[in-house]
């Protein structure tokens, strides 16, 4: 990392298509499991423009505050479209189709990953059956953000670092479900 960086908390962009569940999921485990040394925002290629009630109402059970979360466009983040955008540190993509897609220039020139978690809001069945989806989609993006938070930034360096990056996208949380 640079020497400006070490003196703010670091970017991170967490990208979805629609920017209503995993993404924003991803924004506020960021936000708090970071504490102060990343600052964390999420965006959509096409944003629905709402967030998934289920999302919402997962994070508010866990003690999070939903208020100031919305569905919004990663064009507020591009360096063509906004120039007070912030610089961005990481940008890490959650679901398949945003990382297929073409994205736009980011502020900063940040590293990049991708961080695949299935859509929960996509699972049919009961509603016991996708409230367990959208746990799991927690569950898997809270032990990524938590082993991406654990690394030692100032000591890695760029190739490492993006190799740990792309390590954390293939991970798998351990399963605390009982049988």
């Amino acid at each position: 990392m640079t020497d400006d960086t070490r003196h703010r908390p670091l970017n991170v962009l967490f990208l979805c298509t629609h920017n209503s569940a995993r993404s924003v999921m991803a924004e506020s485990i960021m936000n708090r499991v970071g504490a102060g040394r990343f600052k964390a925002y999420s965006a959509g290629s096409t944003p629905s423009g709402v967030l998934d009630p289920r999302a919402t109402s997962l994070l508010q059970h866990l003690n999070y505050k939903t208020d100031h979360l919305r569905s919004k466009a990663w064009d507020e983040f591009a360096i063509l479209n906004n120039p007070d955008a912030p610089d961005l540190d990481f940008v890490f993509t959650v679901c398949d189709n945003a990382a297929g897609e073409v994205c736009p220039i980011w502020p900063g020139q940040p590293m990049t990953a991708h961080w695949g978690i299935p859509n929960p809001g996509s699972t049919e069945g009961t509603e016991a059956e996708v409230a367990l989806a959208f746990a799991d989609a927690y569950r898997q993006l809270n032990s990524r953000i938590t082993l991406f938070c654990a690394l030692p930034m100032a000591s890695l360096d760029r190739l490492s670092l993006q190799r740990r990056l792309d390590e954390i996208g293939q991970s798998q949380a351990p399963d605390t479900s009982v049988a």
